[in-house]
């Protein structure tokens, strides 16, 4: 009975270790502390752009680059260059990501809805070490319009025919 409770508790102290690191993740990514750029031209219907996301593991960073690409296209929009041309937001109303709190809590859940519209283009990393923390680059290719359709069919932004 002793050697049972024994490994109960071992196998209880091990759990937190695997959850705090999942848990620091969702924490970073909550706060949507990232920086987007254009990457170059995407095929018809994406954009091709590059994501830099924080945290104090690589890994971790990398991991949350997808979260943050699909979060920049909707809420931040990203500037010209690398021969592009700048890309606004799809939600023009800067509100609506408080409006509709629990449908982006939901789509940027872990394996959400979020996770449909958007790859890894390239292995490749970039990794540099600020501070105590890491920022790593990654570039990935965002399904705007796919994107667009299902926030239009979610109410949460105004379809392109529906006027001024």
């Amino acid at each position: 009975m002793r050697k049972i409770l024994i490994f109960a508790m071992a196998i209880a102290m091990c759990i937190p270790a695997f959850a705090t690191s999942k848990s620091k993740a969702n924490k970073d990514t909550k706060a949507f502390r990232y920086e987007i750029e254009c990457a170059g031209n995407g095929t018809q219907g994406t954009y091709l752009i590059k994501v830099w996301s924080y945290s104090k593991k690589a890994r971790v960073a990398a991991e949350q680059c997808k979260k943050n690409a699909v979060h920049g296209v909707i809420f931040k929009g990203y500037t010209g260059g690398n021969g592009c041309v700048a890309q606004r937001p799809l939600a023009k109303n800067p509100g609506v990501e408080m409006e509709y709190e629990d449908y982006f809590s939901k789509f940027f859940a872990d394996g959400g809805e979020y996770y449909k519209y958007v790859s890894v283009t390239s292995a490749e990393q970039e990794i540099v070490k600020v501070g105590k923390e890491y920022k790593v680059g990654v570039i990935v290719s965002v399904q705007k319009d796919d994107l667009r359709k299902a926030l239009e069919a979610a109410g949460v932004i105004k379809g392109l025919s529906s006027g001024f």
